[in-house]
């Protein structure tokens, strides 16, 4: 997922992601425009994943 399409997304996807995983926070979620990275990392962190397997979990939600 680049990071236009993150951005452009990311409103509609924290709100399956939220559902999926009820237990992020709201801060968790946060996106900041240019830290595609920090927000990858939170979410590797919260769900013991590795980055591609986050990549491709939200690309499956889109």
């Amino acid at each position: 997922m680049d990071k236009l399409e993150l951005k452009g997304k990311w409103n509609e996807l924290k709100g399956k992601v939220k559902q999926a995983h009820a237990n992020l926070t709201d801060d968790d979620l946060k996106y900041e425009e240019g830290k595609d990275d920090e927000l990858l990392g939170r979410l590797q962190q919260k769900l013991g994943k590795t980055k591609d397997d986050v990549v491709q979990w939200l690309k499956s939600l889109g």
